[in-house]
């Protein structure tokens, strides 16, 4: 029980600091960040994988199978993000 309690406390306090980082970010920075959190998406799919492949049970299976589907979406709409906020900058040739 008190392992449940320090990982709910953990996870609190991440989505708490998480919120705050992302808030206190000027409209310039974000860009660079959103391609640094595919970074971490990418690195969070490969983790999914893991679990999913551990066979520790069907709940495993099925977390690690959200985890998976969740950051592909997070990368893959965060790569079209990214570019399309890129391509707001190339200049027009003339």
């Amino acid at each position: 029980m008190s392992d449940t309690v320090s990982l709910i406390t953990i996870f609190v306090l991440a989505v708490f600091v998480g919120f705050e980082v992302i808030t206190k970010v000027p409209p310039i920075l974000h860009t660079p960040l959103m391609s640094g959190s595919n970074a971490i998406s990418g690195i969070t799919i490969i983790g999914a994988l893991l679990a999913l492949t551990a066979g520790e049970g069907t709940f495993t299976t099925v977390i690690g199978f959200l985890a998976l589907v969740f950051a592909t979406i997070n990368a893959v709409g965060g790569f079209l993000v990214t570019h399309r906020m890129l391509k707001k900058f190339k200049r027009e040739r003339q």
